[in-house]
């Protein structure tokens, strides 16, 4: 059997390939959508692409299924569970719990396991040559290492109300059927640390059942479902408003595209002319040397592994944009934002001292500065982390509007205090600073030292 785990940090996503390497045929789950890396890894090791599977209908990310059918000819396996509802609206071979995918000599028995979406499937597998026990499953965002796939994002996301009651009840009978599993079995999931697909994600990409069944909270309620709702429920993680587009577009028939993009370095006139017209700049230098010179009403949005997340939060899918970036910035740049399908890059500078713009300096103030200003009363601070960090603790009298809505929610910064934002170390912060720039409000300060240094401090 060859196996390959193939990892996004930029979105905290797992893709699997799976081969039988006696008959080269072999099975993609989840793949992302710049398909070129499971070409290549076919390539390399003499496999040929003949199974595509899902498990799930995913918010987070746009899958690459199509695309890589397209290219390979492979056959589409999706789940047919959960409903008139939760059907994908293409072709595709239907899956059905208790059905069995036969890749060569290897086999996939599938587990319907509804909780986290109606529709959520497992792959149990077997490797046939050596043993005919299953050896792992594939559990999408069913059950992560040390988590669970979380309910409310159907409600959060999509708008679709009613759904969390019903998925926590269905999440406890699919967990049973996870605990039944052989616990020698390993856990493969969709996601790791860093996802907003659920609040407690371990930082180690597999798992056993058995060391769920110890660790994992998920397990340790017993019959108390009422005790596993609420802490199921609680403090989760703000989902980006761009998960209702995802779980949109990777149910039903779109255009694909099933190369990585190449976009155009724009001239001086080039740019100028597009900036007139009102298209969004996104600069993705480092916060540090945004501030010491942005193009007015620039965006703010660092090229790390956040970059495609607050892009999602802050970006019109229906409109153009820009990018100030390095040339060999871009082509990482491009395949972060075409995993959640923002594919309207009109082009991108690299220099934004060279465009006869007078370029403006964000104000970031020190510790000893924040300080003698949070007690003055025409200074309104303005926490923008995400609602949990503030519950946890926060500066005494600061406001919170969390960075992702801020554009929704200016009625609640004054125009006629001093603002002064700051979040946990000030990557959020220089983007909430920048989006209030836009937005017209003059009197701001970024503290970017932010409640780890505030923290730090205090505990002396």
């Amino acid at each position: 059997m060859f196996f390959q785990h193939v990892y996004d940090k930029s979105l905290a996503q797992a893709s699997y390939v799976i081969g039988c390497q006696a008959t080269g045929e072999t099975i993609v789950i989840d793949a992302q959508r710049d398909i070129d890396v499971y070409l290549h890894i076919a390539k390399e090791n003499n496999l040929r692409i003949t199974h595509i599977a899902e498990t799930h209908i995913h918010a987070d990310f746009l899958c690459g299924s199509r695309e890589l059918a397209a290219v390979t000819e492979a056959k589409m396996y999706l789940s047919d569970e959960g409903g008139e509802d939760w059907q994908y609206q293409f072709p595709h071979e239907g899956l059905r719990d208790g059905d069995v995918i036969r890749v060569g000599n290897l086999s996939l028995e599938v587990i319907h396991t509804p909780g986290h979406t109606p529709e959520s499937i497992c792959f149990l597998l077997i490797d046939h040559p050596a043993t005919d026990k299953p050896v792992m499953i594939f559990t999408g965002d069913f059950v992560f290492v040390g988590d669970i796939g979380r309910p409310d994002l159907l409600e959060k996301a999509a708008g679709l109300m009613g759904t969390k009651e019903i998925g926590v009840k269905q999440m406890c009978q699919s967990l049973k059927k996870f605990a039944a599993i052989p616990e020698y079995v390993q856990v493969w999931p969709a996601h790791g640390a860093g996802s907003a697909c659920g609040k407690a994600l371990g930082a180690v990409h597999s798992s056993t059942v058995g060391y769920e069944k110890i660790r994992n909270w998920a397990f340790q309620y017993g019959d108390d479902e009422q005790g596993f709702a609420d802490y199921l429920l609680a403090d989760q993680p703000e989902p980006p408003i761009y998960f209702v587009k995802m779980k949109h577009l990777n149910k039903v028939d779109r255009p694909l595209l099933i190369e990585v993009p190449k976009h155009p370095k724009l001239s001086r006139e080039q740019f100028l002319s597009a900036y007139k017209k009102g298209l969004t700049v996104i600069d993705t230098r480092k916060k540090a040397d945004f501030a010491q010179g942005f193009i007015p009403k620039s965006v703010n949005i660092q090229g790390n592994n956040s970059f495609a997340t607050w892009c999602g939060w802050l970006l019109n899918y229906q409109e153009q944009f820009v990018l100030v970036a390095e040339d060999n910035q871009m082509e990482d740049l491009t395949r972060k934002l075409m995993r959640i399908g923002l594919d309207n890059i009109y082009g991108y500078i690299s220099d934004v001292d060279d465009l006869g713009l007078d370029l403006e300096i964000a104000e970031v103030i020190s510790l000893d500065e924040f300080r003698t200003s949070i007690v003055k009363e025409d200074v309104q601070i303005v926490d923008v982390r995400g609602a949990t960090e503030y519950e946890a603790g926060h500066v005494e009298g600061a406001d919170h509007v969390f960075v992702g809505t801020l554009e929704n929610n200016l009625d609640k910064i004054n125009k006629d205090k001093q603002i002064i934002v700051h979040c946990q170390a000030g990557d959020r912060s220089t983007i909430a600073y920048s989006l209030l720039k836009r937005n017209g409000f003059d009197k701001i300060k970024n503290y970017a030292g932010g409640m780890k240094e505030w923290k730090g401090i205090n505990k002396n």
